[in-house]
């Protein structure tokens, strides 16, 4: 019984080791689209966040720590805190990603097809928001 759990711990270890660099590449990418989301109308900030720190915790304890000490760790450290994020918030942060993209298309972007892309992103943004993160515990 030991010798196959034995296997199959060093079958995961090795399973883990081969997908470090995919867990480390998309961790990066999150966290830069994240951070891009602060300043981009559409974009949601913490999901990525979080999908971010996820692949750290997977592949490399050094990349989670320094994102857990960067500016983008308070989103990590109140979505752990709370269990989510609350409705308050949510409201929030569908209602500035709405204007933000309904500015942008309307005053600032003047090509269709790059119109079309930041409204499905907008609308991406506050369904992920709306109904994919998960909602604060009292």
């Amino acid at each position: 019984m030991e010798l196959h759990a034995l296997n199959f711990d060093n079958n995961s270890l090795k399973h883990q080791k081969t997908l470090k660099p995919f867990y480390i590449a998309l961790g990066i990418l999150a966290a830069l689209l994240g951070t891009i989301g602060i300043f981009v109308p559409g974009l949601p900030t913490t999901p990525l966040v979080l999908l971010a720190s996820w692949c750290f915790y997977r592949s490399s304890p050094c990349l989670q720590e320094r994102l857990l000490n960067s500016f983008l760790g308070k989103y990590i450290r109140d979505y752990q805190n709370k269990g989510g994020i609350t409705t308050r918030k949510r409201i929030s942060i569908i209602l500035l990603m709405a204007t933000m993209v309904a500015i942008s298309t309307i005053f600032f972007i003047k090509t269709l097809p790059i119109r079309i892309i930041v409204w499905v992103a907008g609308a991406i943004g506050c369904i992920v928001v709306g109904f994919v993160v998960p909602k604060a515990k009292k």
